[in-house]
């Protein structure tokens, strides 16, 4: 048999050893060639580039669609 607890736990300790686990938002920055959002040290979607460099080619996007 397992070790058990001697009381119950009290949904405000609880609550504080979960604080660590909640989720926070990316941090967005602009690219620095299309203006578009994108995440910090990620390739652009939009543009394709990172560092100012091409580094993907990016098909249009209505091209695609039917």
């Amino acid at each position: 048999m397992g070790a058990l607890p001697k009381r119950k736990v009290s949904r405000h300790r609880r609550g504080n050893r979960r604080q660590h686990l909640a989720l926070t938002a990316p941090t967005l920055v602009t690219c620095p060639q299309c203006g578009n959002l994108m995440r910090a040290h990620i390739v652009c979607q939009a543009c394709g580039t990172y560092k100012g460099r091409q580094v993907i080619t990016v098909a249009d996007k209505t091209a695609g669609n039917r």
